[in-house]
């Protein structure tokens, strides 16, 4: 098949439209149009429907949009490779993380990466769905668990986890809970149940949102149960690495704690010489080290390298 076609094909298929299509492939509907058609004719099928929204994928269009989708994915990670050759980081990196991670960790220290790398761009994913990095969803992932795909290069950063925590104002109107029984009289702040979450999380707090005798509030982020106990409204299960960055923050049943949620880094084994991965590898291990030193002095050393 032409790759001139499949690139026009898969314009069309990713905007939907020829003339969104046309624009950015700069070139007329009327040629875009007729490279699709010339397309469908050499296939001897018919790869779109047409709808008032726009232009529909048919079943054979679908099939195909995913081989040029992969194609093309392919083709990006070979230019960023190209691209790496040069001395300069530059060029786009794709970064996927966590939402609680993302907002209360990474994102606060990412001014320091654009200042040493300022020609450097991030395309930061937040969700809490594994993006399949072989097939390159993303380049670089930070993830909860320790990634299962044996062709990733993976590091252990940190280890993780979900403490008590509420604000001065709020210890010194209600008084600071002395035991696990009596957290029951205070209003907690947890993550809903029903959004995703790591596993040491939901069972760390259920218990006690169970045993509860005052009134409790669910929320489906951390970075909003950390804005209700900034603001006061109670004490809130909270990832332990918020401690760096809002110090104000007070410890609650400082032996009450999670089990140890892993943190990893990782990427795939064709990336390892990329020099914007190697420059966020370094940049994220160098803030990991800063953290412990000023949030955790008491931890243990867990950022040791599963495979360099």
């Amino acid at each position: 098949m032409d790759w001139d076609k499949l690139r026009i094909f898969h314009a069309v298929a990713d905007a939907g439209s020829l003339t969104h299509a046309g624009e950015s492939l700069h070139l007329s509907q009327s040629a875009v149009s007729r490279q699709i058609r010339a397309l469908e004719e050499s296939l001897n099928t018919t790869l779109f429907r047409r709808h008032a929204r726009g232009l529909i994928l048919t079943e054979q269009g679908e099939l195909l949009f995913e081989a040029t989708r992969t194609m093309t994915k392919r083709l990006d990670a070979t230019a960023a490779r190209i691209r790496d050759s040069e001395d300069e980081v530059f060029g786009e990196l794709r970064v996927t993380t966590t939402l609680g991670f993302g907002t209360l960790w990474l994102l606060p220290r990412l001014p320091r990466l654009f200042a040493l790398y300022p020609n450097l761009k991030i395309d930061l994913m937040l969700e809490e769905k594994l993006l399949d990095l072989p097939m390159r969803e993303a380049d670089v992932a930070i993830r909860m668990k320790e990634p299962s795909q044996a062709e990733l290069i993976r590091r252990r950063l940190m280890d993780v986890r979900i403490c008590f925590y509420a604000n001065a104002d709020y210890v010194a109107r209600n008084g600071m809970p002395e035991t696990a029984e009596a957290l029951a009289d205070h209003r907690l702040i947890t993550q809903s149940p029903s959004s995703p979450q790591v596993r040491a999380g939901l069972e760390f707090s259920q218990p006690f949102v169970a045993a509860a005798n005052h009134s409790a509030m669910t929320v489906n982020t951390y970075f909003g149960i950390l804005q209700g106990v900034i603001h006061g409204i109670g004490i809130g299960s909270l990832p332990d690495y918020v401690t760096a960055d809002f110090p104000d923050l007070v410890r609650v049943l400082p032996d009450v704690q999670s089990a140890t949620i892993p943190v990893y880094l990782a990427y795939v084994e064709e990336l390892r010489h990329s020099k914007r991965v190697c420059a966020f590898r370094d940049f994220v291990l160098e803030e990991i080290q800063s953290f412990r030193r000023r949030a955790l002095p008491e931890a243990p050393e867990t950022g040791h390298a599963m495979t360099p």
